[in-house]
């Protein structure tokens, strides 16, 4: 196979001469000047991730703050109609039949043709799955007649009515048509699908949450809901392919007008529902590993990283460069700012020196936050010494039993043995016995116990199991005939995206590129502010600022989305099958994924991790609920009072995530983060002080260690210290020395052809219903050929006899031919 018939179509991160621009002069310095002060105030932050924020943060970032005057329209178009129907009654006051009586009713309004009347029925059924907050006084009470609303609207069928008006919108030419002339498209243009897309998304995020004081009722409609849109129902795809569908035609600019804020936040609260979470996903590891007969795992990796402590960020070129200016002035005090055990600040002191007063002056929880003082290269002792357990972060209910040193339990492959042994037997006996584990004669002792340790920490993944169960039906399709496949929600996924996989990569790519904060306007990017824009434009400062906040908190909004939808679509087709997750894999790096994330993380990330883009008064519930104060441009500028932004910390540690799944055990994609020239890039990542995140840069840069050279090892101790002590070990791994690196060649396309080869080989055998191989069964016998019914139109006797002139006696037979061989 060629490397041409494997390109797509390839997203452009480049800035428009091809070419890195580097600042010069007295811009340096500030940068420099930045980076010092951001090192300086890097916090530890108390973080803890998982699917999604609070259920309210999740809510309110639903709706952009230029929807605001919306809430009171929704309201009063539900109060006119409701007027007339409960006779001065408020809605919490009914009771559930009556409650039910008045939803089929606005069921029954949904079918009517006028297009303004039904947009005022979706709206007065919209209030309703927002709590119909007029009638509540606080924030809890919003929260819960929402949740009762929503299991009262789908319990009467209303997602289905809304699933087939929202394929209506989808299909309206004239609207497209329209968007797409329009010189620039507002809020205005996307009304219907903005009001039928929050339903959906109010009662998807309602339903999928969880929470004690459900009834019994509830728990068997969160069931019902999640087969629902898991299962091919709705034209004969799930509900995500619809959502999907959409992605791709609004990126290819046939339907400019699609609010695509709301789109995305739905596709990946479906996934995350349908397929299930982190939680779920390591539960179902459990259970995959117990059904293939393999080991346990050795620890709950979620776990262990809630325990991880974060180390302290490197020291910045400008604090460098003040401590030797210092130590050239002759001063020998210590500078309070600048971090004795930062990371990558090479520390010259003589270890052995007595520093009694340098302890007394130091934080004990500084010293134990970060990686020890450097020693001396030559003191083997004090390097080879396991550090200490991190103490956890969580209550002492959750404590995690970790191993006295290091938090991971060490692992080792198959073909790591195998290669051990035969580069063994090679040095002492001559010769090798191929795949053979077992026979140790004529090797030394020390050989023989050190397979016995490899063994000891064998781990066989998943992957490892279907790989291998992979080739043999390939190998032997006859003997083991059709494999049976379980008709799982990611396997009906997968099944749906396949035709049209590569699209569906390259539009969320092409999103992301165009809401990541490096990226530059251009004319021909797509334009993503079509549902945060409003028909009039801000004619005072004040309106300004807070158009800048919602557009900046509008574009976090996708990239969390995003990099949430990839990493959760990754880690259950790599659960399901592992070519399926090496399709998807092998789309992103075919379109440019590796160098868009890296091109995300080369900004001045404390910044954006700290971005106060939210205004809190005008968040959801907050808004309905409490008078609403005078903003004021002091007020915005201000923001929240939050040490970090969620949004922004999850979508960075998704998008490492997602780099490392992109590029473990691939030599090839590992050359890519050399040759990008990532290193810098990610130990400016590390300034972050918060344990999940240091631990996937850490993981980025050990894989790439070996390819750096012995200067920036030497230069960069600190780093590898802490790779060693957060990152889990691979017995064989030689990754902080790099012997025999160039042994082996990087030749890209060779692999990534190999890859894509089983790839295919896997999805025809799996998914070709139209089979037509060398295998099939042949049917000789000309009776039964001559036997079978053969569908015939009914008109067929009125003209058999032309047919049987034209078709066979008036045609020449060339019998020889026939006799011989093609």
């Amino acid at each position: 196979m060629q490397a041409e018939d494997m390109e797509v179509p390839i997203i452009n991160i480049l800035n428009d001469n091809g070419d890195r621009q580097r600042p010069k002069g007295k811009d340096v310095f500030k940068d420099l000047q930045k980076e010092s002060e951001s090192s300086m105030e890097s916090p530890n932050l108390e973080f803890e991730y998982g699917d999604t924020d609070a259920l309210t943060a999740e809510l309110s970032e639903l709706y952009s703050y230029t929807e605001e005057p919306e809430f009171a329209l929704n309201r009063d178009y539900f109060e006119e109609d409701f007027r007339s129907h409960a006779r001065g009654r408020r809605w919490i006051e009914l009771k559930v039949e009556e409650q039910k009586t008045y939803v089929m009713r606005l069921l029954d309004a949904l079918e009517v043709t006028d297009r303004d009347k039904r947009l005022k029925v979706a709206r007065a059924i919209l209030y309703l799955a927002q709590g119909v907050f007029d009638e509540c006084d606080t924030e809890v009470d919003v929260l819960h007649w929402s949740r009762h609303n929503v299991f009262l609207l789908y319990d009467m069928g209303i997602f289905t009515a809304l699933l087939e008006l929202l394929s209506m919108e989808i299909d309206n030419n004239q609207a497209c048509s329209s968007a797409v002339r329009k010189p620039a498209i507002s809020l205005a243009d996307s009304t219907e699908l903005r009001v039928l897309l929050s339903i959906m998304y109010l009662m998807v995020e309602t339903v999928r949450v969880q929470t004690e004081d459900d009834r019994p009722e509830w728990s068997a409609a969160r069931e019902a809901f999640k087969n629902e849109l898991g299962s091919p129902l709705y034209n004969g795809e799930p509900f995500a392919l619809l959502l999907f569908t959409m992605v791709t035609k609004f990126c290819s600019m046939n339907a400019p007008h699609f609010p695509m804020k709301k789109v995305l936040l739905l596709l990946w609260k479906t996934i995350l529902f349908t397929l299930g979470g982190f939680e779920e996903l390591q539960g179902m590891k459990v259970r995959g590993r117990e059904r293939l007969n393999l080991a346990p795992l050795p620890e709950d990796s979620i776990k262990v990283v809630r325990a991880m402590r974060a180390a302290s960020p490197p020291a910045s070129a400008m604090e460098l460069i003040e401590q030797q200016q210092q130590q050239k002035r002759g001063r020998r005090s210590r500078r309070p700012l600048v971090k004795q055990d930062s990371l990558d600040t090479y520390n010259e002191r003589d270890p052995f020196k007595n520093d009694d007063a340098r302890d007394e002056e130091e934080d004990p929880e500084d010293t134990d936050s970060g990686i020890e003082g450097e020693v001396d290269p030559l003191d083997r002792d004090v390097i080879i010494q396991p550090p200490p357990p991190p103490p956890p972060l969580r209550p002492p209910t959750e404590k995690v039993n970790l191993p006295k040193g290091l938090p991971w339990a060490p692992k080792v492959r198959e073909k790591d043995i195998e290669h051990f042994l035969e580069t063994s037997r090679n040095k002492f006996i001559g010769f090798t016995l191929g795949n053979d584990t077992d026979t140790l004669v004529g090797l030394p002792r020390p050989i023989h116990e050190s397979v016995k340790t490899l063994k000891l920490h064998k781990y066989v993944s998943i992957a490892e199991v279907q790989i291998q169960k992979e080739d043999e039906l390939q190998q032997c399709p006859m003997t083991l005939g059709e494999e049976e496949v379980e008709e799982t929600p990611t396997e009906m996924l997968y099944l749906g995206m396949l035709p049209n996989l590569s699209q569906y990569v390259i539009a969320l790519l092409k999103l992301l590129l165009a809401a990541a904060p490096t990226s530059k306007a251009k004319t021909d990017s797509i334009n993503i502010l079509a549902d945060v824009l409003p028909e009039e434009m801000p004619i005072t400062v004040l309106q300004s600022m807070k158009l800048g906040i919602d557009v900046n908190r509008h574009k976090e909004i996708i990239v969390k989305a995003i990099s949430a939808l990839l990493l959760l679509l990754l880690k259950h087709f790599k659960l399901n099958h592992i070519y399926q997750f090496e399709i998807v894999s092998q789309h992103l790096v075919f379109a440019n994924c590796i160098p868009l994330i890296l091109k995300f993380f080369n900004q001045n990330i404390m910044s954006y991790i700290s971005a106060k883009n939210s205004i809190c008064v005008l968040d959801f519930p907050n808004c309905v609920v409490h008078e609403m104060p005078e903003l004021t441009a002091e007020s915005l500028e201000a923001g929240d009072s939050n040490q970090f932004c969620w949004r922004n910390l999850f979508s960075c540690i998704n998008l490492l995530r997602i780099l490392n799944k992109l590029t473990k055990w691939k030599h090839s994609r590992t050359m890519m983060l050399v040759v990008f020239k990532s290193a810098p890039i990610l130990k400016r990542a590390l300034k972050v002080k918060q344990a999940m995140m240091q631990l996937y840069v850490l993981k980025l840069l050990k894989i790439q260690t070996k390819y750096l050279g012995r200067q920036w090892r030497k230069s960069n101790m600190k780093t590898m210290s802490a790779i060693y002590q957060k990152v889990r070990h691979r017995l064989n791994d030689d990754w902080a020395y790099g012997n025999d690196i160039d042994a082996r060649p990087w030749d890209f396309q060779a692999e990534e052809c190999a890859l894509r080869e089983s790839i295919e080989k896997f999805n025809s055998r799996r998914y070709d219903k139209n089979k037509n191989w060398e295998f099939a069964p042949v049917d000789n016998c000309l009776q039964s050929v001559l036997g079978q019914r053969v569908e015939l139109p009914e008109d067929f006797h009125y003209s058999y006899e032309m047919w049987l002139e034209r078709e066979v006696f008036s045609q020449p037979i060339q019998w020889e031919g026939l006799l011989q061989n093609p």
